[in-house]
């Protein structure tokens, strides 16, 4: 890790920099990935499985032998701990979900907001060296929830063509409508575009490397939605002199083994958490299964010594962590202060690892500093919101005059047409009731 002290602001935003691919090459390659997807649908799907995933499939769709199979190999204690997770998860987003309410604003006048489920979804779940099957609980169930008609989820196959089997778990006991043997862009393209096997969807969920990420951003200019950029994982940890060196480590480098383009920052008051941090680190790192994927992810992390709490919150805020973890005296406090973040742990025993997880909220997350403007997905994530209104006789009568004044001020007759005529019928009715 890099150790910077001291650093001035003019220099933070060099700080805040995440590790990159080339952008023309990325741009290019992915653009012709999901280019051919696009004109030739499965025979592209088969061309990439190929070239990239080493292997050779007939068949994209996951079969029910082949979810029976899988289902038969997750060992009991897994689907014990999956199906806990789920609880929890489903527990934490069952409780976002909300009620109409029908708001009067003026006489006869009602109006109201309803949330309606997003009919198709897509899921992509990433796997290559590290196959996330936690994150099937974490876009599936709120989709469940939302009430989703049709959940697609793809996931990179391995080089024996099938899907990991804590994935297909997850996947039925999450209750996903369909699963693919797909991977990286052209798993975006095939949902974004259908192919003959996959369904085109509305919108596409779900983490992953940066060609995954530039393929979701690709496709959301012309056919689909998507949650958010969610690329390389990061982790910020702000800390003290309280925070517990061994602990600070062991949250860097569970970020750090996630790919080597994932990027750990320290922010501390104090010179001797980096000190103690690092060789904790060195320690820890050197008994990993995954510490040469860890290491080259540390060499683009930084340790950063500053003056004091204030601009360490301030540094923290700029940086816009995807996950961000207070370990310093009176945590609680500095939680308050902190605005940009996709999700916050509080205290030393807040590992990242429970909201990776199993704690209950959600750890599909913008990164590259876009929590500033981007949340995490939500049950919200997977819904649109629609809103009514409902005049009654009085309610334009009342609103009438406001709206045709507005209207002819913006010069839109036929807006204000569209009041008069009804108010010229009202008055009619009226007129005509009082005769009898």
């Amino acid at each position: 890790m890099q150790i910077i002290k001291y650093p001035k602001k003019e220099v933070w935003s060099d700080i805040a920099r995440r590790p990159a691919l080339d952008m023309k090459f990325l741009e290019r390659t992915v653009a012709n990935i999901l280019q051919d997807v696009k004109a030739h649908g499965d025979a592209a799907l088969k061309h990439c499985s190929r070239h990239f995933d080493k292997v050779e499939l007939d068949d994209f769709l996951v079969s029910e032998a082949e979810f029976a199979a899988a289902e038969a190999r997750v060992a009991p204690e897994l689907k014990e701990a999956i199906n806990v997770a789920k609880a929890n998860i489903e527990k934490f987003h069952r409780a976002q979900t909300e009620k109409p309410e029908i708001i009067e604003t003026c006489e006869g006048v009602f109006c109201w907001r309803k949330s309606v489920a997003i009919e198709r979804v897509g899921l992509y779940i990433p796997a290559g060296t590290a196959p996330l099957f936690s994150t099937v609980l974490m876009l599936a169930v709120p989709a469940k929830i939302a009430g989703c008609r049709e959940i697609v989820l793809c996931s990179p196959p391995g080089t024996d063509g099938k899907v990991n089997d804590a994935t297909l778990y997850a996947a039925r006991v999450c209750g996903v409508t369909k699963v693919f043997k797909i991977g990286g862009a052209q798993a975006v393209g095939a949902m974004a575009y259908g192919t003959e096997t996959v369904p085109r969807v509305y919108k596409i969920f779900g983490p992953g490397n940066q060609f995954v990420t530039e393929a979701k951003q690709q496709v959301s200019k012309f056919s689909v939605a998507i949650d958010m950029p969610a690329g390389p994982s990061e982790v910020a940890v702000l800390a003290d002199a309280t925070c517990v060196p061994a602990f600070v480590a062991a949250d860097l480098l569970s970020q750090a083994e996630h790919g080597a383009d994932s990027q750990v920052l320290l922010v501390t008051t104090d010179e001797n958490v980096i000190a103690e941090t690092l060789a904790e680190i060195e320690k820890q790192l050197a008994v990993l299964p995954r510490k040469e994927i860890a290491a080259k992810a540390l060499e683009n992390s930084k340790a950063i010594l500053v003056e004091n709490l204030e601009t360490a919150i301030e540094l923290t805020n700029e940086y816009a962590a995807e996950h961000l973890i207070i370990a310093a005296e009176n945590s609680d406090e500095i939680a308050g202060k902190i605005t940009n973040a996709g999700s916050v742990f509080i205290g030393n025993y807040s590992c990242e690892s429970a909201g990776d997880y199993a704690s209950g909220t959600n750890h599909t997350l913008p990164t590259n500093g876009c929590a500033k403007a981007f949340s995490g997905v939500s049950l919200d994530s997977f819904v649109k919101k629609i809103t009514f209104q409902k005049l009654t006789a009085a309610g334009i009568t009342n609103l009438g005059k406001t709206v045709e004044l507005m209207a002819e001020a913006e010069n839109l007759q036929a807006h204000k047409n569209a009041i008069s005529i009804r108010l010229k019928n009202l008055n009619a009715e009226i007129r005509a009731k009082q005769a009898c």
